[in-house]
C-alpha cells in the first residue's frame, strides 16, 4: 500500500517517515512533500494510495489541497493532520468526503492505526472493483451467446411484449417498439448427386460457416443474424424509422439475394431463403413461422431462391396416381432396360412437381407415388430395407427431401434399386435352379434324365431350362449329362464293376450303344479302361 505524507515541519516530517514501522505493516512511503504545490506535482508521478497530510501549508493549504485530490483523484484516501481543533476545518474536510482527521500531536500509534484502517478499505475497494470488472468482462465475453439465445428462444417459444423489451434492452438489443420487422431463414441446399468435396456429414459444418457469413453479413444497424434449432441461419430485419413494409421489404430481398450469392461463391454450395412478411415486434415469431414454411418450397422451385412467403389457396382437389403409370412401372422391372425405368419416373415426377403448386402438394404427391414403390416391392415378395438401401431413410421422413432437385434424385435412385434388386433376384432364382439341376443330375445318373422331365419335376418350362443351363455352363444340357455318365462309367470300371454293371449304373440298357458311345467319349473300350 503506497503512502504520501505532507507535512510542512520538517522535523515533524521525519518522525512521520522514519519513527513509525510502515514496512512492518505492508505500507510503503512513497513520496514526502513540504508544501501543497510540491505535493500536487508527486501526486501523478507516484500514484499514492493513501495521503497524510497537514491542514497548514504554505503556497498551498491541506484542504486546498484535498479539494483538488478529491477531485482528480477520488480513489485515494486521505488523512487530516491538524494542530487546530476548528469545527470550520472539520466541517471542510467531512464535505470532501474525508473521514479521517487528527489532532497534532497525535502519537505514532493512532496515525498508524487510522492509515492502516485507511489501507484496508482501499484493498477491499480494490478487491470489489476487480471482481466488478471480471464480472463485466464475463458478461461481456458471453453477450453474443445469450444474445443468440434469447434471439433463437424468442422465434421458436414467443415472448410478450414486456417480455422482448425488458430483455432485449438488458442484452443490449435494439428492438425498438414502433419500428417493423422481418424474419429470413437461409439454409444450405441439399447436396447435389455427384458431389465430391463435401458429404452429409459435412452439412453441419457448412450450416455453421453460413450462419458466420450471414452475421458479418448484416449490418448491425439492419438486425440480428444467429443460427436458428435446425442449424440454419435465422435473420431478423429491423426495420429504419419510418419505413414502409414495401420499403424494408424491399430492402429484405435485395440483401437476401446479395447473402446467396455471396454464399455460393465463399463455400462453393448453393444456398436457398425463406422470406418472411413484415410485422410488428410481437409478430416477429409468426414472421419467422412464414420463412420456414416459404423455405419448405424448394421442393417446388428448386434451389438458389429468395422465396417470399404466400398465403395459402383454397383447398385443391385430393392427388391421385395414376394408374396407368403404375402399370407401365411394374411391367418395366422385367421387360426395359433400368434407364429406360428411371426416364419413365423422371419425366412422371417432373409433371407432378410442375403441377403440384406447394410444398404440401408436393409432400402429399410423394406419399402417393411412395406408396406405388412400396406396392410394387412388396408385390415382389421383397424386403423394402433390402431393396432400398440408404435411400429406405426417406420413405420414413419424406419432409428431409429438401427441393425438387433432391426429390427427383431420390426417385431416379429407388427405380434404379428397384430394377437392380431384380436383376440380382433373376440371377440368384437362375443359379437355384441350375444348381438344383446339377444336383439331380448327379443323384439320377443311373435313371432317365430326360429334359421334359426335370423341367416338370422343378416346375418351370422346359425351354427356358434348357436355355438358362446353356447360359449358366456353356453348354448343353444333354452334352453334359453325357459328359457326367461317361466320367462315372469309367470310375466304376476303375473301380472294379463289370461293363454291365458300368452301363447300368449310368442309365444304359443296351451295352452295345453303350461301349460304342464310351469309346467314341475316351478313345477305349469299356474292357480296356476296365483293365
Amino acid at each position: 500500500m503506497n503512502l504520501m505524507i505532507v507535512e510542512d515541519e520538517i522535523r515533524i516530517l521525519n518522525s512521520l517517515v522514519h519513527n513509525i514501522p510502515w514496512e512492518q505493516h505492508g505500507v510503503e512511503v512513497v513520496a514526502t512533500a513540504e508544501n501543497g504545490r510540491e505535493a500536487l506535482e508527486l501526486l501523478e508521478r507516484r500514484k499514492p494510495d493513501i495521503v497524510l497530510l497537514d491542514v497548514e501549508m504554505p503556497e498551498l493549504d491541506g484542504l486546498s489541497l484535498a479539494e483538488r485530490i478529491a477531485a482528480e483523484s477520488p480513489h485515494i484516501r486521505m488523512i487530516i493532520l491538524s494542530g487546530h481543533d476548528d469545527f470550520t476545518f472539520a466541517q471542510r474536510a467531512v464535505g470532501l468526503g474525508i473521514k479521517r482527521y487528527l489532532l497534532k500531536p497525535a502519537g505514532e500509534g493512532e496515525i498508524l492505526q487510522t492509515v492502516l484502517e485507511a489501507a484496508a478499505e482501499v484493498r477491499a475497494e480494490l478487491v470489489e472493483r476487480h471482481n466488478l470488472a471480471d464480472l463485466q468482462h464475463k458478461w461481456r465475453s458471453r453477450l453474443p451467446q445469450l444474445q443468440e439465445t434469447f434471439l433463437r428462444s424468442w422465434m421458436q417459444d414467443g415472448y410478450d411484449g414486456w417480455e422482448l423489451l425488458r430483455h432485449g434492452e438488458e442484452l443490449g438489443l435494439r428492438l425498438p417498439a414502433d419500428s417493423r420487422y422481418a424474419v429470413v431463414v437461409c439454409s444450405i441446399d441439399p447436396l447435389a448427386e455427384g458431389e465430391r468435396r463435401f458429404t452429409a456429414s459435412d452439412m453441419p459444418l457448412l450450416a455453421f460457416s453460413l450462419t458466420s457469413i450471414a452475421r458479418e453479413f448484416l449490418p448491425a444497424s439492419e438486425g440480428y443474424a444467429f443460427s436458428g434449432a435446425d442449424g440454419q441461419a435465422v435473420l431478423l430485419f429491423v426495420g429504419a424509422p419510418g419505413e414502409s413494409d414495401n420499403e424494408l421489404m424491399k430492402r429484405v430481398h435485395i440483401r437476401c439475394a446479395r447473402l446467396l450469392q455471396v454464399v455460393k461463391e465463399c463455400l462453393k454450395v448453393p444456398a436457398s431463403a425463406g422470406v418472411g412478411r413484415a410485422c410488428r415486434l410481437a409478430e416477429a415469431k409468426t414472421s419467422y413461422r412464414e420463412a420456414c414454411l416459404a423455405l419448405r418450397e424448394r421442393a417446388v422451385y428448386g434451389h438458389e431462391l429468395a422465396i417470399p412467403y404466400l398465403a395459402a389457396k383454397d383447398e385443391p382437389p385430393p392427388l391421385q396416381l395414376d394408374a396407368a403409370f403404375e402399370k407401365q412401372l411394374e411391367i418395366a422391372i422385367y421387360m426395359d432396360t433400368k434407364e429406360h425405368m428411371v426416364e419413365l419416373v423422371d419425366n412422371y415426377m417432373a409433371q407432378l412437381l410442375e403441377q403440384a403448386g406447394s410444398s404440401d402438394r408436393v409432400y402429399e404427391q410423394l406419399l402417393v407415388i411412395s406408396s406405388c414403390f412400396v406396392r410394387l416391392i412388396q408385390g415382389q415378395g421383397w424386403s423394402l430395407q433390402r431393396v432400398l438401401g440408404d435411400d429406405y431413410g426417406y420413405f420414413l421422413s419424406l419432409q428431409s427431401l429438401l427441393s425438387s432437385e433432391q426429390i427427383r434424385a431420390w426417385s431416379r435412385r429407388v427405380v434404379g434399386h428397384i430394377r437392380t434388386y431384380a436383376e440380382e433376384s433373376r440371377r440368384t432364382t437362375s443359379h437355384h435352379l441350375v444348381r438344383q439341376l446339377v444336383e439331380t443330375v448327379e443323384a439320377q445318373l443311373s435313371e432317365d434324365l430326360g429334359l421334359h422331365t426335370l423341367a416338370e419335376q422343378m416346375y418351370v418350362n422346359p425351354s427356358y431350362l434348357s436355355r438358362l443351363f446353356k447360359k449358366e455352363t456353356g453348354t448343353l444340357f444333354s452334352v453334359y449329362v453325357q459328359e457326367r455318365r461317361m466320367e462315372r462309367a469309367r470310375k466304376l470300371l476303375q473301380d472294379g464293376a463289370k461293363v454291365f454293371d458300368a452301363a447300368a449304373g449310368v442309365g444304359y440298357r443296351d451295352i452295345s450303344y453303350f461301349a460304342k458311345v464310351f469309346r467314341k467319349h475316351w478313345g477305349a473300350t469299356p474292357s480296356e479302361i476296365r483293365k
